[in-house]
C-alpha cells in the first residue's frame, strides 16, 4: 500500500480508444508526433493521404492521452492539448480517454513524472533496446496514486505556478542566447584584424580510430567520441576506455582548454558541434577520429578564443558548408585547416573572450535556475502524490 493517495491501476481510469481514418489521395492530414519525457506534441507538418504508405491513421482527440509504443522507455506519453485535436499519428501510437475521475490537466503533470516513465520501462518488451515496446495493456497495468478530483485541481494549480516560472526563465536564457550569438558574431567578423588560415591560428589535429582489439591493453585511456560531444558541452556519463600507448598518448591527449569538434555526422546540425575541454577526467584522457581537435597557439591565440571562434563556426554555418560528403557530412582536417580566421592581437582576444565568457555566463546562470526549477517541480510532485509534502503547504 502507498502511504499517499490509493494506488489505482491505469486501466481502471482510461481505456483505449482508438478512432481510424482513411488515408484518402488528395486529402491533406496534419501529422503530429509524441515528445519523450511528457513533453507534449509536435506538429510534423502536414502529408497527402496519397503520400503515405499507411492506409490508415489513428486521430488525435483533445483531453486524450496518447503514448508511443516503441522507445516507451524514454517516456513519450501526454495528454492531447485543443491546438492538436484532429491531428493524425500511426497505429504506433495509441489513444486511450480518461474517465471523469481524472483532471486532464493533473493527467498531463502525471505524464511527466519520473515515476510513470520508471513503470512504464519497466514493463517494456524487446531485445534490442531501441525496438523495445510498450503495448497498451502493459501501459494500462501501471498502478499509480490517484487524489481526489478536487486535489487534482489544487496540484494542477501549484505545478502550473512553478511551470509559468521555468517558462519565464528558458524565455530569458533564449534571449540571451541570442544576444551572445550577435555579439559573437560581431567579434569573429567585424574589426581590421587580418584574415588567415585556420592553421594558422590554431593547432588542428584528427583524433585516432581505435579497433576493437584495442579495448583491453596495458595502456587502458578514456576515450571521447562524437556521442560525447554537444552543443558547448561534453556528456561524459558514458566514456570508452580504450588502449594507447605512451606515444600515442603524447599526440592525442586532451589537455586544458583544447576544443573537441564535431568531424562529421550523418545529421547537418550535429557537423561541427563544439565543446572544450576542462580537465573533467583526471589523468590523461584520448579522442577518436570522429573528431577534431582546436588547441590555442603560444603567443598566437588564446585557449577562450579558440572556444568561441568554433562555436561561432558552427553557429552561423562555417562548420556545414565545408563539410563534404553525400549521405554523411565530414569537415575533415584538410578543409578544417584552410578555413579562414579573423585572427585579432592578442591583447584584443583577451578583450573580446572576457565579453563573451560574461554574457555566457549568465546565460548558464539562467539555465541552471531552470533546471533547478525542473528537479523541484517533480519533487514537488512525488511528494504531493505520496503526501509527504500537503497541498496547502505547497499553495
Amino acid at each position: 500500500m502507498s502511504d499517499g493517495y490509493p494506488l489505482r491501476s491505469l486501466g481502471s481510469l482510461m481505456r483505449l480508444d482508438i478512432q481510424r481514418t482513411p488515408m484518402v489521395p488528395g486529402t491533406a492530414y496534419r501529422l503530429a508526433g509524441v515528445l519523450n519525457a511528457g513533453q507534449g506534441l509536435i506538429a510534423k507538418g502536414e502529408l497527402d493521404g496519397g503520400e503515405t504508405e499507411y492506409a490508415a491513421m489513428n486521430v488525435l482527440r483533445v483531453d486524450q492521452v496518447v503514448m508511443r509504443k516503441l522507445t516507451a522507455w524514454e517516456g513519450p506519453i501526454t495528454v492531447v492539448p485543443a491546438d492538436f485535436d484532429g491531428f493524425v499519428v500511426s497505429s504506433e501510437f495509441p489513444t486511450f480517454t480518461l474517465t471523469p475521475e481524472l483532471e486532464p490537466r493533473w493527467m498531463s503533470h502525471v505524464c511527466r513524472s519520473p515515476r510513470l516513465w520508471a513503470e512504464m520501462k519497466n514493463r517494456v518488451s524487446g531485445t534490442v533496446q531501441r525496438r523495445k515496446r510498450l503495448n497498451p495493456e502493459q501501459l494500462l497495468q501501471i498502478e499509480f496514486p490517484v487524489p481526489p478530483r478536487e486535489v487534482q485541481a489544487r496540484i494542477v494549480e501549484v505545478l502550473d505556478a512553478v511551470d509559468v516560472q521555468i517558462a519565464a526563465l528558458e524565455d530569458e536564457a533564449g534571449a540571451i542566447l541570442n544576444v551572445l550569438r550577435r555579439l559573437r558574431d560581431d567579434s569573429m567578423t567585424e574589426g581590421p584584424a587580418a584574415e588567415v588560415r585556420a592553421d594558422e591560428a590554431f593547432s588542428i589535429t584528427m583524433g585516432r580510430q581505435r579497433s576493437p582489439q584495442r579495448a583491453t591493453g596495458p595502456h587502458m585511456t578514456p576515450y571521447l567520441r562524437s556521442a560525447n560531444v554537444g552543443y558547448g558541452t561534453l556528456e561524459l556519463s558514458d566514456v570508452l576506455e580504450m588502449d594507447f600507448n605512451p606515444a600515442e598518448r603524447e599526440n592525442f591527449a586532451l589537455r586544458w582548454g583544447d576544443v573537441l569538434v564535431s568531424e562529421g555526422s550523418a545529421s547537418e546540425s550535429a557537423v561541427g558541434m563544439p565543446a572544450m575541454w576542462r580537465d573533467e577526467i583526471a589523468g590523461p584522457i584520448c579522442f577518436q577520429n570522429t573528431l577534431l581537435r582546436y588547441r590555442a597557439v603560444e603567443g598566437v591565440s588564446i585557449p577562450e578564443f579558440v572556444k568561441h571562434w568554433c562555436l561561432w563556426a558552427y553557429e552561423s554555418g562555417q562548420f556545414s558548408e565545408v563539410a563534404g560528403g553525400t549521405n554523411i557530412k565530414h569537415i575533415g582536417s584538410k578543409r578544417a585547416v584552410r578555413m579562414g580566421v579573423r585572427l585579432p592581437s592578442l591583447d584584443e582576444q583577451e578583450r573580446i573572450t572576457a565579453r563573451l565568457d560574461a554574457v555566457s555566463e549568465v546565460y548558464a546562470v539562467t539555465r541552471t535556475e531552470a533546471d533547478r526549477l525542473r528537479r523541484a517541480r517533480a519533487s514537488l510532485l512525488a511528494g504531493l502524490l505520496d503526501r509527504t509534502i500537503d497541498i496547502e503547504s505547497a499553495e
